[in-house]
């Protein structure tokens, strides 16, 4: 009976021990979000895996998301888009974006809808809404995209690396994993 009683005092223990493990890396892991101020230049530089479809440019920026700043619930990226620049259509299932247009012209497709849209434009794009958009302008477009939660983030590191890295082709394998972690469908057709 001692050591039945004994058994059980030390398994609850133990378990405790467990739970208490298990929550203090929890409580870690979702620590309070650190706030930014960035420059232009400042964020996480990545440049896209060279792929056997296009893309919109080699590079971009990460400013904040779970790993930048520490946010659970959001993220914003930005990236520079050369005349003739083109971003392909897609769609982002499971988060809302929004394109700021900081500088130049673009042609948006968006939905049922296809228009101009100038410096200073802004445009929301619900989940699970096919976009595509062209620099049709002179100059490049300083482009901001804000997501309501985070997901595009795993497709965008999975198919780049650091400025400055090495980095492998994207296979046909990897890019469909890339997406289905990211939560991102690209019009193949």
């Amino acid at each position: 009976m001692r050591l039945a009683i004994a058994t059980l005092g030390l398994t609850v223990t133990l378990l405790s021990g467990i739970a208490l493990t298990a929550w203090a890396r929890e409580s870690i892991s979702h620590a309070d979000p650190i706030p930014l101020i960035l420059e232009k230049s400042e964020g996480e530089h990545r440049t896209r895996r060279p792929r056997d479809f296009p893309m919109p440019t080699s590079s971009f920026t990460i400013k904040v998301d779970r790993q930048n700043g520490g946010s659970e619930k959001m993220w914003l990226g930005t990236e520079d888009l050369p005349p003739g620049a083109m971003i392909p259509k897609h769609r982002h299932l499971g988060q809302d974006e929004i394109l700021l247009i900081q500088t130049g012209t673009a042609h948006v497709w968006l939905g049922t809808q296809e228009r101009d849209a100038h410096a200073g434009a802004m445009v929301f794009i619900p989940s699970g809404t096919w976009v595509s958009l062209k620099n049709i302008g002179s100059e490049d477009i300083s482009l901001a995209f804000v997501f309501s939660d985070p997901g595009f983030d795993k497709y965008l590191r999975c198919t780049s690396a650091p400025t400055g890295e090495a980095s492998s082709k994207v296979t046909a394998a990897e890019f469909n994993e890339c997406a289905r972690q990211g939560a991102f469908e690209l019009d193949r057709h």
